[in-house]
C-alpha cells in the first residue's frame, strides 16, 4: 500500500458508521479496456461524525465540496468505453484523495471564500484517523484496480475527471474542457489534436489548473510512478447540469479519448 500507515490505529476514533463505508466505489471492475478512470471528487458525502463540518446545506451542495457533475460523467465515460472507475465516497473537505497526506489542502481549512471549521486546529491524532480511514483505503484501491489492469494490458491509460465552477475567485473561466497533465504530456496532447475537427468546444491544456497547483498527486502517484500514460480532464461544471449537454460532453470525451488512444497504439483488447 502506497502512503503513509498508521502505526496505531485502534487508537484512531471510528469516522464512519457501518452504512457510511466503504469509502471507495468501484464501477464496471471488470471493464476490459486499457484504461482506468479515476473521480476522487465524485462525493459531497460528509459522515455523520464530522456533523457537516460545520457548513451549510448550500455550501455542502457547492463547488467547494466536490466536482458537480463530475460522477455522471464519469460512469457514462465507464460505460462507452468499457473502463473500471474508482471514485471516492467521501467529499473532498474532509479528505482530497487527490492531495498527498502532507499537503495543507489535503484538509483544507478554508475553500475559496468558505472556511471549513471542521478542518480547523486539528490534532495530529485526528489527521492520522483521516489519512488511515480515508485516503489509504482510496490509494490501495485504486493501485489494486491499477494492478489489474496493467496484468491485462501493457500500459493501460490512468485518466481522472473533474469538473471546476465557471468563476473562481471573481474570475470568469473561458475554457470548457481542460486537458491536464504533469511530466508526461503524450496522452494530453494526442486528446488535444484528436479534437481538432471533432469539436468546436474551447479546448485548451493544463488549463484552467497545472502541476504548479498542486493538482497532478493522482496522475503522479499512479501514472507517472508506474510509466503509464496519463491525463486528467476538467470539464466546466456549467455544462453538465444539464442531461443533454452532459451526454454530449460524454460523447465528445470518448471520441478523443478512443481517437488519442489509437494513435498511441491502446485500443481495446489491444497493448503497446
Amino acid at each position: 500500500m502506497q502512503g503513509r500507515i498508521a502505526t496505531k490505529p485502534a487508537d484512531f476514533p471510528s469516522l464512519l458508521t457501518a452504512e457510511e463505508k466503504p469509502v471507495v466505489e468501484i464501477v464496471n471492475a471488470d471493464g476490459s479496456a486499457p484504461i482506468v478512470l479515476v473521480c476522487e471528487h465524485a462525493s459531497n458525502n460528509i459522515p455523520l461524525y464530522f456533523d457537516n463540518l460545520g457548513l451549510s446545506e448550500a455550501e455542502r451542495q457547492s463547488h467547494i465540496a466536490w466536482d458537480p457533475g463530475a460522477r455522471t460523467l464519469a460512469v457514462a465515460l465507464s460505460r462507452a468505453l468499457d473502463a473500471p472507475l474508482v471514485c471516492s465516497r467521501i467529499s473532498r473537505l474532509v479528505f482530497d484523495c487527490n492531495r498527498p497526506a502532507n499537503s495543507p489542502t489535503a484538509m483544507p481549512q478554508k475553500s475559496e471564500h468558505t472556511p471549513v471549521p471542521g478542518n480547523l486546529a486539528l490534532s495530529p491524532a485526528q489527521t492520522e484517523a483521516r489519512i488511515e480511514q480515508v485516503y489509504q483505503p482510496f490509494l490501495y484501491a485504486l493501485g489494486e484496480v491499477v494492478a489489474r489492469q496493467r496484468k491485462l494490458h501493457k500500459t493501460p491509460a490512468l485518466i481522472t475527471v473533474h469538473s471546476f465552477t465557471p468563476v473562481f475567485f471573481g474570475v470568469e473561466r473561458k475554457v470548457q474542457i481542460g486537458l491536464l497533465h504533469s511530466r508526461d504530456a503524450t496522452l494530453a496532447r494526442a486528446m488535444l489534436e484528436a479534437a481538432d475537427g471533432q469539436s468546436d468546444l474551447r479546448i485548451e491544456l493544463n488549463q484552467p489548473y497545472g502541476p504548479e497547483d498542486g493538482v497532478s498527486h493522482t496522475l503522479d502517484v499512479h501514472g507517472i510512478k508506474n510509466g503509464l500514460p496519463n491525463v486528467m480532464i476538467e470539464v466546466r461544471n456549467d455544462m453538465l447540469g444539464e442531461p443533454r449537454s452532459a451526454a454530449q460532453i460524454a460523447t465528445t470525451l470518448e471520441k478523443l479519448i478512443q481517437t488519442a488512444l489509437k494513435r498511441l497504439k491502446l485500443t481495446n483488447g489491444g497493448v503497446i
